[in-house]
This record gives structure tokens, C-alpha cells and sequence, in this order.
């Protein structure tokens, strides 16, 4: 297995990493941190370290995106199986050097961009899979296609979240109707409410529910179980595009579930990321 994996350094997507490493015979770690990556692979045994090529990328800067996906591609003409795990909540609006909203470049766009650019590499397996952490968050998404990145409306750090928590399923699907009938497999899933050092960026409501929530949740190894499951095991074509909780088939949410939603971010995202796919 040829894996890339973004989010590598802490949390799900390290319990994630550590877990598939010795099933890979290539792993791309795609994290913004170079220290923190060089860590993170001194934690495995010498054999599963030449496995590991670390590619430096931030989702917020589409630049390092463009150029995370050509060095994959100089690498190996296949991928099969790639984890868009990255993700945070930004409790403050705030623009990247793109010009876009923050949250909606770390949790959406650059995961949409660098998933389009590795098409060509997916397909090549004829049976690859797209694996986006999403969030049961997603129930609270309040969308307007006419403002997704909070231009004219007041930011909410958890309503910006719940938006791309929703994105992560609708590309899912997306990515089954455009990709699926050429092998591609697409899967989201909610981790759980992991003890993370996730909720330390969020502010007001959402940081008093973090708090009150924290003796309930469970560890990033128990929340990678569901990313190490889709990763493994080989599901039944009509499962392609589902959304998983636990390491089971779960129906997300009425927004989720709507082709019209899909069909205008699945525009609307090529659209913003254009500059970057030539």
C-alpha cells in the first residue's frame, strides 16, 4: 500500500500513521512541521523509517499544496490510499496569504486541492480509496452558498467549523459521482470526541462544551480506530461515498445527504482552487 496522509504529527492522524506504517511499502507524511514530523518517525523501528518521505505542507498556503502534490508525483505514478485527516478550529476570522478564510482553506480547500491534483495517481490504482475526517459537527452547519467564508456574515468558530465538517461528506460524494465509475472509493467518518489538544483554539460556547465534555472522551487512539478501519478493509462498492461512525455505516445529516448542495461546492471549490491546478 502507497499511503499520503495529512495531519501526521499529533492526535488521530499520528495514532493513524503509526498504526498503517508496517502495512505500507511507501508512506508520504504531509505536515507543516519538520520537527515535529522528524519526531513522530524517531517513534518507529528502523525498517518502517525508510518507508517515510516527509513532504511539507499547509493546507492554508495552496502554494505548498501545488508543490506537496507534484513531489508525490515525481515519487509514484499510484496512490492508494489518501487520508485527509489535517483539520483545527480557528476561533478568530482570519485570512490566509490566498485571500481565503481559514477555516475553510485548512478543513476544505487544501484537501480539495490536493485531492484533485492526485487524481491521476488515485486512479492509477483502480481501486484507491479517499478518506475524509469529517465530524458529527456537521448536523450544525448552517451553509450560504453565497458566503462561504464568512465575508459578509458574523464569523462563528463553531459555526465555520460545522460548515467544513459538512464539506468533508458532500466532496465525499462528490467525489464518488465524479471518480467512482474509474475505481476511485470515497469514505468520511467521525473519529468520536477525542481528548486532543484540538479544542484548545476554540473560544465561547464551544470552549465551555469542550470543557464539560473532556471527562467523556475518548483517546486519539480510540478515535483513529475508524481511519485505520476504512484504510484496511475492503468494502462493498455500494458503500462507496458513505459516511462512517464507529466503524460502521452511519446517515449523516439531511444537508449531507442533498445533490444540490454537493453539485454547488464541488463548483464552487474548483472554481477558488483554478489558480493552482494548471
Amino acid at each position: 500500500m502507497r499511503l499520503a496522509i495529512t495531519g501526521p504529527t499529533s492526535g488521530i492522524g499520528a495514532e493513524t500513521f503509526r498504526a498503517l506504517v508496517p502495512l505500507c511499502e511507501k508512506v508520504y507524511f504531509l505536515a507543516r512541521n519538520p520537527d515535529k514530523a522528524a519526531q513522530e518517525m524517531e517513534k518507529l523501528n528502523p525498517q518502517d523509517q525508510q518507508k517515510v518521505d516527509f513532504i511539507p505542507l499547509d493546507l492554508a498556503d495552496l502554494d505548498t499544496v501545488k508543490k506537496a502534490a507534484q513531489k508525490i508525483q515525481e515519487s509514484t505514478d499510484k496512490i492508494d490510499v489518501l487520508i485527509n485527516n489535517a483539520g483545527g478550529i480557528f476561533p478568530t476570522f482570519e485570512h490566509t496569504k490566498d485571500g481565503f478564510e481559514l477555516s475553510f482553506s485548512a478543513n476544505h480547500l487544501g484537501h480539495f486541492l490536493l485531492t484533485q491534483l492526485l487524481i491521476p495517481q488515485l486512479l492509477h490504482t483502480g481501486n484507491a480509496k479517499v478518506i475524509n475526517v469529517s465530524s458529527e459537527a456537521h448536523r450544525a452547519a448552517k451553509v450560504n452558498f453565497d458566503d462561504l467564508q464568512f465575508e459578509n456574515t458574523k464569523y462563528s468558530a463553531f459555526n465555520a467549523y460545522a460548515n467544513v465538517k459538512l464539506f468533508n461528506i458532500l466532496f465525499t460524494k462528490s467525489l464518488k459521482t465524479h471518480y467512482g465509475d474509474q475505481g476511485l472509493k470515497s469514505y468520511a467518518l467521525h473519529p468520536g470526541v477525542v481528548k486532543t489538544n484540538f479544542g484548545k483554539e476554540a473560544n465561547g460556547i464551544f470552549k465551555l462544551f469542550w470543557k464539560l465534555a473532556t471527562p467523556f472522551m475518548i483517546d486519539a487512539n480510540q478515535g483513529a480506530r475508524t481511519s485505520i478501519f476504512l484504510a484496511k478493509t475492503q468494502l462493498p462498492d455500494n458503500q462507496n461515498g458513505y459516511y462512517y461512525k464507529n466503524s460502521k455505516p452511519s446517515v449523516p445529516s439531511s444537508e449531507a445527504r442533498s445533490e444540490k448542495y454537493r453539485d454547488k461546492l464541488w463548483e464552487k471549490s474548483m472554481e477558488l482552487v483554478a489558480p493552482w491546478m494548471g
